[in-house]
């Protein structure tokens, strides 16, 4: 049996790296309103962490209309569970401690080293190596990227605020964007386009003084992000999951995926570049995973992105925008449109946040009414479903709307 949990913060838990972590309000809260988030994907007589209230009232229905074969535990009942192989969001020296403390039994915890060569390969760093295994698929105009730098403290040791602007001007024309190392959903990115120079650089010096390094790429032309989901095995062995389209908002943050099935994103992107490169692509990135020798057991997905060229063919894909080493909303949202959208069904899945509650259950109300749900056999045919229950005090609520 598999305990999931939801925990978020798991980016910026890891590039804090303490296990006394605690995340801004915000996302505490996102935390605890989709807590049940992982009913939607885990595997068959799987138990998941949440609080009883609300939730298994949400659960029991949910039971009723979907072939659900899940169970709500709650943190008081931890100790029962310590045999339970748990299935975080993604792991962190400070999902390590809460489990601990919680009563999960530490030879099943990923033990401090194995904590920190997970934090190494989950840096963006290792977006260099993919860059070289999207090269080695060939059909060369059919890829971009491979300009991104990893910039180092010790490249500028004994210099000042100087280098670092010396550094961004190289890249005035096109514009940049500079990465922290552990970061996720379009958090921890910094743009830079010909204006407010001093706030990049002080960006940089201090991701310099933290991290000790950050990645910097050119801003592409993009036209749409995809991904492509794999699952480690954690012995080394690597397979493809499916694919995920998702939008994000002019920032980078994320804002939700379209429900398609691999076919469709497939029959999407020859719009762009032919199947044949792209499934070239596809099994050169695989390899370049498990190349990297990893003992990660888990899902992870590799961030892409089609742009526009001026040279040579007029689209391309960038073969590594980031490497999500944990569970992530592409894959949510990919295996919920297999399990439970009827075929040929097309929607989106989205996570929002809402400042005030009330707006939030406005909306709510709303969507419930203008968007009937019908489910059919187990599968959406059409309508809004919330995916978490949405109560008075929610500011966040995750949803699915078909048709």
């Amino acid at each position: 049996m598999k305990l999931y949990v939801f925990n978020p913060d798991a980016d910026m838990a890891l590039g804090n790296n303490e296990e006394n972590y605690m995340a801004p309000a915000t996302i505490r809260r996102m935390a605890e309103d989709l807590a049940l988030l992982p009913i939607w994907y885990a595997r068959p007589g799987s138990g998941v962490l949440a609080p009883s209230a609300y939730n298994a009232d949400y659960l029991k229905k949910m039971q009723q209309l979907f072939r659900l074969d899940v169970q709500l535990v709650t943190e008081p009942e931890l100790p029962d569970y310590a045999d339970m192989q748990v299935m975080p969001w993604g792991w962190n020296p400070a999902i390590r401690k809460r489990m601990l403390k919680g009563g999960v039994a530490e030879s099943l915890l990923p033990s401090a080293a194995d904590l920190s060569r997970y934090r190494r390969l989950a840096s963006r760093a290792n977006v260099r190596l993919l860059y070289a295994c999207g090269g080695e698929a060939g059909n060369m105009s059919y890829l971009c990227g491979g300009e991104g730098v990893l910039v180092t403290a010790d490249d500028f040791a004994n210099k000042g605020r100087e280098a670092v602007q010396e550094l961004l001007l190289r890249w005035q024309d096109c514009g940049c964007i500079c990465k922290s190392l552990w970061s996720g959903s379009g958090k921890g990115l910094c743009w830079y386009r010909q204006e407010e120079m001093e706030k990049v650089i002080d960006w940089c010096c201090r991701a310099l003084r933290t991290d000790g390094a950050f990645w910097l790429e050119p801003i592409y032309n993009k036209v749409e992000d995809f991904a492509m989901e794999f699952y480690a095995d954690g012995k080394g062995g690597v397979r493809f999951v499916g694919y995920s389209r998702f939008v994000t908002d002019g920032k980078g943050a994320y804002r939700g995926n379209l429900l398609a099935t691999d076919m469709q994103v497939e029959e999407w992107i020859q719009t762009y570049v032919p199947l044949e490169a792209f499934h070239r692509l596809r099994e050169s990135v695989r390899k370049g995973l498990a190349a990297l020798g990893t003992d990660y057991t888990g899902f992870l997905g590799v961030d892409m992105m089609v742009c526009r060229q001026e040279k040579g063919h007029p689209y391309a894909v960038n073969p590594c925008v980031e490497v999500n080493l944990r569970m992530n909303m592409g894959i949510v949202a990919h295996t919920f449109c297999d399990r439970f959208v009827a075929p040929g069904g097309e929607g989106f899945f989205s996570i929002e946040y809402f400042p005030a509650q009330e707006a939030l259950q406005e909306q709510h109300a709303r969507d419930m009414l203008e968007h009937p749900l019908r489910v059919e056999q187990g599968r959406v045919v059409s309508g809004y479903l919330p995916l978490i229950p949405v109560t008075p005090r929610s500011r966040y609520r995750a949803f699915v709307r078909v048709g």
